[in-house]
């Protein structure tokens, strides 16, 4: 009941910001969903307690790399890169953890970024795109149905583990379901709201982003599970931290925009 709850108030506001309102307030909602999901990660991975510092520079990296998407021609990506990766790497110079600890600190500073930042920046860069947001609402749609299919499939039929040691509960008959699912509206959104793409598309894009989506369920089950964690945190009630609701659009989406960009085009 709590995920129904949950889902039911945070579609309609999805639907208008995307739909209604300018591409600067889908930005403004990609950007507070980064830095929460960004600082469940760090949180993640703080044995040594909070490092506010490396979570600091982290986050303004994360708003940096988010601002260069949507204005590419005020902020370089490369730029921001370039200057996260220097300012990670001087950082154990001026810790007082020992050599090693800094080091992997430093590196999780710099793969959060990455993980997080520049994965869903390109979510902003397909809205950009003509059509940008039919286009932002097909990604999200095929990915929660890859996620909720596989979530349906698994409880009722799944017999075989997926991945055992990562993720017990996932299934391949669950994959099997979210496969389903995903085609069936991937072919309904083209008659519904996306004519421009072909069936052919749909069919790909059905495959492709389910199967990515759950490579990137289980690349985030992996990490908590390398720190005993059930949930990245407790922010939205029955589907645990931010991180939990992004880690299947943090593969889709870069994997959606540039079939759309490169293959499309």
């Amino acid at each position: 009941m709590r995920r129904i709850l949950a889902t039911v108030l945070f579609v309609p506001i999805f639907y208008l910001l995307v739909a209604y309102l300018p591409p600067v307030a889908f930005f403004g909602l990609v950007t507070v969903a980064a830095l929460l999901a960004v600082g469940e990660f760090y949180r993640l991975f703080s044995s040594d307690g909070p490092w506010l510092l490396g979570m600091a520079i982290g986050c303004t990296a994360t708003v940096l790399l988010l601002c260069s998407a949507q204005w590419p021609t005020l902020v370089s990506d490369r730029a921001v890169l370039l200057l996260t990766a220097l300012i990670a790497a001087c950082l154990p110079l001026a810790s007082h953890l020992d050599l090693r600890r800094a080091l992997m600190q430093s590196g999780m500073l710099v793969t959060g970024v990455l993980y997080v930042g520049l994965t869903l920046s390109c979510l902003l860069l397909t809205r950009a795109l003509p059509e940008g947001e039919f286009l932002i609402f097909f990604v999200v749609l095929i990915t929660w149905a890859g996620d909720t299919g596989a979530y349906l499939a698994g409880k009722m039929f799944g017999r075989h583990p997926l991945a055992p040691i990562i993720s017990p509960k996932k299934t391949i008959e669950g994959l099997a379901g979210g496969l389903l699912l995903a085609l069936g509206l991937a072919l309904v959104s083209r008659f519904w709201f996306l004519p421009s793409f072909s069936i052919t598309d749909c069919i790909i894009l059905g495959l492709l982003l389910t199967v990515v989506g759950v490579l990137g369920d289980l690349v985030e089950s992996a990490m908590k599970r390398s720190v005993a964690a059930k949930d990245s945190g407790a922010l939205i009630p029955g589907h645990g931290g931010m991180l939990d609701r992004l880690d299947s659009l943090l593969f889709t989406a870069p994997c959606f925009y540039y079939y759309v960009s490169l293959v499309k085009t």
